[in-house]
């Protein structure tokens, strides 16, 4: 069987370079295509050269048509706008699509999921073993404890982030919401200032914190009165989401079209 051919859009950021190293690195996939912005100043670098693994013999260009069409998957971490445009040429060309992109919209959201009733679609706000495993433990934990414990939901992340709070914990505070079997739209407390009064029972806290190089800290804590329980996952590489993306790939190349999460990757959801 031949290698898989993956295009890395966004292909000279931070991201983007990891999972360039990362493709190198694996068996059963290869870098196909690296995709920058128009006017770019990286389009014609090498992009193996680009991201420090060697020189691959693949230029970085902004030919999206041209690297779709001869790809079996992208791998997207970019932002929420691009991605939307990038959903519409993967389904075009029938490719697996894997999304690491954060801060989409209801709006967005709506997009991707009809782009999945014709195209393999894995998004999820992180791409790590631990952190999915983490969610799972968390809904486990929000559905054993009553509302007694109050849920919030603490991370941290390098100054250059841009969205908050960060895809990781929306995605641990969707899960505590199922398993209290809430909206967590409704129930999620994002900012508190000032006189805010005490604490509705059954809301779920956010605190976001920004500096530094952290990769990412997430802790989610049940505290009720006497006791607190901390569940948390500490990213100090960046290579295990370039990781996960990759092995999400290569799970979605011979599924059906639909939108799943690495969970289902993980086999998480066949509980």
């Amino acid at each position: 069987m031949s290698d898989m051919r993956l295009v890395v859009v966004g292909a000279a950021g931070r991201m983007g370079r990891a999972l360039i190293r990362t493709v190198t690195e694996m068996d059963g996939v290869v870098v196909s295509a690296a995709i920058e912005r128009k006017h770019s100043q990286f389009l014609g670098a090498d992009a193996g050269e680009l991201a420090e693994c060697g020189k691959l013999g693949v230029a970085i260009t902004d030919d999206l048509e041209a690297a779709f069409a001869n790809a079996d998957g992208v791998l997207d971490f970019t932002v929420p706008e691009a991605t939307i445009g990038f959903a519409e040429v993967a389904a075009r060309h029938s490719i697996a699509h894997i999304i690491g992109t954060t801060g989409m919209t209801s709006a967005q959201s709506t997009e991707l999921a009809h782009a999945a009733t014709s195209a393999r679609i894995v998004k999820s706000g992180n791409m790590s073993l631990g952190v999915n495993l983490l969610a799972c433990l968390i809904k486990k934990a929000a559905a054993a404890l009553d509302e007694d414990f109050d849920i919030e939901v603490l991370e941290m992340h390098h100054r250059h982030k841009v969205d908050a709070p960060s895809g990781t914990a929306l995605l641990l505070g969707e899960a505590a919401a199922e398993g209290r079997g809430i909206d967590l739209e409704t129930h999620s407390v994002r900012t508190r200032d000032g006189i805010t009064g005490e604490r509705k029972r059954g809301d779920i806290g956010f605190a976001t914190l920004r500096g530094g190089s952290v990769v990412g800290e997430h802790t989610v804590m049940f505290a009720s009165e006497g006791e607190r329980i901390d569940l948390s996952h500490i990213a100090t590489d960046r290579q295990l989401f370039a990781r996960g993306a990759v092995k999400a790939a290569l799970w979605a190349h011979n599924q059906q079209p639909g939108l799943y999460s690495m969970a289902d990757v993980l086999g998480l959801n066949d509980e």
